[in-house]
């Protein structure tokens, strides 16, 4: 093995090593098996996404967590060994909600919905799924730049392109699977950055916003539709 092999082995394997010691100190202490250590689990990420909005990534610690959970900062470490841990949960949490949402849409009849119809229903429970979910923007920046939640990024970019791009091949864009692929990175980044600024607007200014969403993604598959049909 050359020298140049042999490095890119090393750097590979020292990668391996650092992600999985990374996913470890982001395990909880202890997976919680009865019901009511669950339920203290499920509190801890509710009252961090409350936390999250009121004082942003940076001035959240696990000793305002503690407090407003009502326990001490042992008890915490208790179900999760750092904040970074809880974020993890968190997104974790939000990305489940995301494939779930994902797999309604698979279930529909796709191939028979006209493309508005379709478009519409799949922007509505989507969107659901972004207002549902406390501090989303400072959640979602925080899976971008914090090195332990990156991989939550990754896995939700990847799962939003492979299900749309079988999504599209459903709906008659008969191109090669790189092309969906290419299409359904254009849909995600588009929908994922306006769903960031509707879920922040009120009234009409929201609705607005979705309707020219809808119209420029109704413009942008029905050519591809176009071409398929030619």
């Amino acid at each position: 093995m050359n020298d140049a092999k042999a490095g890119s082995k090393a750097q590979a394997v020292s990668s391996a090593v650092r992600r999985k010691k990374q996913t470890q100190s982001l395990e909880p202490r202890n997976a919680p098996v009865q019901d009511r250590s669950k339920q203290r689990s499920r509190q801890i990420i509710d009252v961090t996404g409350e936390l999250l909005e009121e004082v942003g990534l940076d001035d959240l610690n696990t000793i305002l967590i503690a407090k407003a959970v009502g326990i001490s900062v042992g008890s915490l470490y208790h179900y999760f060994p750092n904040k970074q841990a809880i974020l993890h949960a968190m997104g974790t949490r939000w990305l489940e909600q995301v494939e779930s949402a994902l797999d309604e849409i698979a279930s529909w009849p796709i191939e028979t919905l006209p493309l508005p119809d379709l478009l519409s229903k799949m922007l509505k429970i989507k969107l659901g799924v972004y207002r549902r979910q406390k501090a989303i923007l400072t959640l979602v920046q925080a899976m971008f730049s914090v090195p332990e939640l990156r991989e939550l990024d990754e896995r939700h970019d990847e799962l939003e392109i492979s299900r749309m791009a079988e999504v599209f091949r459903r709906m008659g864009i008969r191109r090669h699977i790189r092309e969906r692929e290419r299409l359904g990175r254009l849909y995600l980044e588009v929908t994922h950055s306006v769903f960031l600024v509707v879920v922040n607007q009120k009234g009409d200014r929201a609705k607005r916003t979705l309707t020219d969403l809808e119209f420029m993604l109704n413009a942008l598959l029905a050519e591809y539709l176009s071409d398929s049909d030619s």
